[in-house]
């Protein structure tokens, strides 16, 4: 869930020790991320993975999102390092694991603890730059203990002001943190409506401590009739929005008003202006490069594309992803609860096809707002003479829309994890156009591409903490590869983390707890998930030659068992053992570093080959424990 929309512009930090120099060789960054993102939403992707124009759930449209992809480098196995929001993109604005930045989840976190390290952005700023959030955020990174944003110049909450203000059109409005957490801490729930005449309608959701009165289901109702809205209906998941229309016309939605407030930071440059809700703001600094993470909503939920984009997807028939239930007996605990939070056991075929329907019109949406941006962006760079650099990131992580028997995210299943990158450049000899790259590539990467671009020096020990690498490398140097992507998350179901390499996906769970660290349990019995029973690590192996649709968690089979265990003593000792940090987000700087396996996270996957199993195996049998 996100924190809601702001628009942000970085200071430079001189505390990180960056002396400032802008340089006429630095290129504009512009970083586009999306929200819930597939990539089977964009058509180039599928042309390039399967060969097809279409999802092979059905028909899709991204014209703008396929220019960007034929001037530029597309890859195609982009993994996230966290299936959430906010420690997905903390990873991303840290080039850190979450394991090493020591946010697991949606901890509010801040720089004065000594192993923290500057975000993407301070660097940036340090190095000349002028920088700047427009959209959505959701990093929980401040300067200081209990700061809100301490750490950037001014910062204005696109979800209060432009909602606030009329502006968009449904929004839900009982909790800071959204729906799903008002039903968590037991609040009162309310939904806002905008409808394009200036009228506003605030009704209940749900109550905390009672079941809506009639008066209320009936105005609950007309609103859901009127906007054909589809909700789910389990647990934790309730009222969450999986399907209907925008109130507002394709103009008007929070998204456009995102690229209108992007495109009147270009168009105002180095003068003062009025923003769209009425606040006074400077536009960008044309004596210096820029750098703008520009961040989207959709599709995340309430899934409700505008009308003029739901028609041209209102006659498609779309073939559901295959799930049978059988497939549950597999299901190790932590991913029987994800199932059991986010099912779509008892939707319809007709509200399943709406789902579906309506979220790929959304991204079709999305793909017409990033022609915008991209274009307005491209403008500004020409004008001021200066090449440029622009990443889009296809979600900052994944969605499901059946597979797994779910519709959500949250999970080490490829729906939730595999995005997509396209990387564009003045620079044609960096990223030549229409080149395609199938390597395994880390949402960490983005840090040190937009560094090595400015101009930074990443063999300087300055950058020794980042995880990932420069993608210009990635793209153009063949040796340079690795054999796996990793993560971890404490988000739904407790810590899990998880290691992907091109035949075998592997997860485990790793703490045996899931509250949040805190002093003094901080690292403690940290070797926990390398010495627990096999079961109790509640492991799952998915043998990706045989099972790319991961169906079939083999972990616990006598055959695959040994390979599991080989992967847990891998995994473990990266995750656990390689720079583990658990930060009391609560103090200024009480944190453990679990170092035991220094080194292990070493891109190399050295199987031994006794252990991996023919995939021609037909009888499987099970262990009894």
């Amino acid at each position: 869930m996100g924190q809601g929309f702001k628009m942000v512009l970085f200071s430079s930090l001189l505390a990180f020790g960056a002396t400032a120099y802008a340089s006429d060789e630095q290129p504009n960054i512009l970083w586009i991320i999306t929200d819930d993102h597939r990539p089977d939403s964009i058509q180039a992707y599928n042309r390039a993975t399967t060969g097809n124009d279409h999802s092979e759930l059905g028909y899709v449209q991204s014209p703008n999102i396929d220019q960007l992809a034929s001037e530029g480098v597309m890859f195609t196995r982009a993994y996230n390092q966290s299936p959430a929001c906010g420690p997905s993109r903390t990873s991303m604005h840290t080039g850190r694991y979450p394991f090493r930045n020591g946010k697991y989840a949606w901890e509010q976190t801040h720089q004065q603890a000594d192993f923290t390290r500057p975000a993407v952005s301070q660097q940036l700023a340090g190095a000349g730059y002028a920088t700047a959030i427009i959209g959505k955020q959701h990093l929980g990174i401040s300067e200081r203990r209990g700061g809100q944003g301490g750490i950037f110049e001014f910062d204005i909450d696109f979800h209060r002001d432009l909602n606030g203000n009329g502006l968009g059109g449904l929004y839900y409005s009982g909790s800071a943190y959204g729906l799903r957490d008002a039903l968590l801490l037991r609040q009162d729930a309310t939904e806002t409506v905008h409808y394009p005449n200036g009228k506003r309608l605030t009704y209940t959701l749900s109550k905390a401590d009672r079941p809506l009165n009639d008066e209320e289901r009936s105005v609950k109702k007309n609103i859901e009739d009127e906007f054909d809205i589809l909700r789910a209906y389990t647990r934790i998941n309730k009222g969450l929005i999986l399907g209907g229309v925008n109130p507002q016309p394709a103009d008007k939605t929070v998204d456009a008003y995102i690229v209108k407030e992007f495109e009147s930071y270009l168009e105002n440059s180095g003068k003062d202006y009025t923003s769209s809700f009425g606040k006074q703001l400077k536009g960008a600094d044309s004596n210096k490069p820029l750098f703008v993470n520009l961040g989207f909503h959709l599709p995340h939920t309430p899934v409700l594309p505008p009308k003029s984009f739901r028609d041209q997807f209102s006659n498609k028939h779309y073939k559901l992803p295959v799930f049978d239930t059988e497939e549950m007996a597999t299901f190790v605990p932590q991913q029987m609860q994800i199932y059991n939070e986010s099912k779509t056991h008892g939707m319809t075929d007709a509200e399943k096809q709406q789902a579906i329907r309506d979220y790929y019109a959304f991204t079709a949406f999305g793909d017409h707002l990033i022609g915008q941006a991209v274009d307005a962006f491209k403008s500004y760079s020409k004008a001021q003479g200066r090449d440029y650099l622009i990443v889009f990131t296809v979600g900052d992580h994944g969605w499901h829309l059946g597979e797994q028997g779910i519709m959500a995210k949250f999970t080490s299943w490829k729906q939730s994890l595999n995005g997509a990158v396209i990387v564009v450049s003045s620079d044609k000899e960096a990223y030549p156009p229409g080149k395609v790259v199938d390597k395994m590539v880390e949402y960490v990467d983005f840090a040190p591409t937009f560094l090595s671009a400015a101009g930074e020096d990443l063999t300087d020990s300055r950058f020794d903490y980042l995880d990932g690498y420069d993608l210009a490398r990635v793209s153009g140097d063949p040796a340079l590869s690795r054999d796996y992507i990793i993560g971890e998350m404490n988000l739904v179901n407790g810590h899990r983390a998880y290691l992907r390499s091109e035949d075998f996906a592997f997860s485990m769970r790793t703490r045996d707890r899931r509250t949040p660290a805190k002093s003094p349990l901080l690292n403690d019995d940290i070797r926990w998930a390398l010495e627990v029973h096999p079961v109790k690590a509640e492991m799952a192996l998915y043998d990706l030659r045989r099972d790319p649709l991961e169906r079939n968690n083999l972990a616990y089979t006598q055959e695959y068992l040994p390979l599991a265990q080989w992967f847990r003593e891998k995994l473990g000792n990266i995750v656990l053992g390689d720079g583990r940090i658990e930060m009391d987000w609560n103090t200024d700087n009480q944190y453990s570093l679990s170092n035991f396996a220094a080194g292990a996270d070493d891109k190399v996957l050295d199987i031994p080959p006794e252990l991996i199993p023919d995939p021609e195996l037909q009888d499987i049998q099970r262990p009894n424990y």
